[in-house]
């Protein structure tokens, strides 16, 4: 999907400044996607796994953007953690 007329799209330095040590940006640029009215992009993290960043437009504009941005990166740090991550040592059933 094209950024051209996304109501919220972010630099590549605004989402590296979030990330938590270890991880990394796949940058292209991220995504608008008009369905969910969501811009994303995609990070992994120290162990490789991929994480999808999603910030949704009424996020943005409750929290504002660049607060938005921050509270969707610390929720894929914590969701992290809850998910099955063999790569880790760590498996959840459930």
């Amino acid at each position: 999907m094209s950024n051209l007329n996304a109501p919220v799209t972010y630099t590549e330095a605004e989402v590296r400044s979030y990330l938590p040590n270890g991880w990394h940006l796949q940058w292209n640029g991220g995504s608008w996607d008009p369905a969910t009215s969501s811009w994303t992009t995609q990070v992994s993290d120290g162990v490789d796994f991929d994480w999808r960043v999603a910030v949704s437009v009424v996020d943005a504009a409750k929290h504002g953007r660049i607060e938005a941005l921050r509270l969707a990166i610390d929720r894929v740090f914590r969701e992290r953690f809850t998910k099955n991550t063999r790569g880790l040592g760590i498996w959840r059933k459930g």
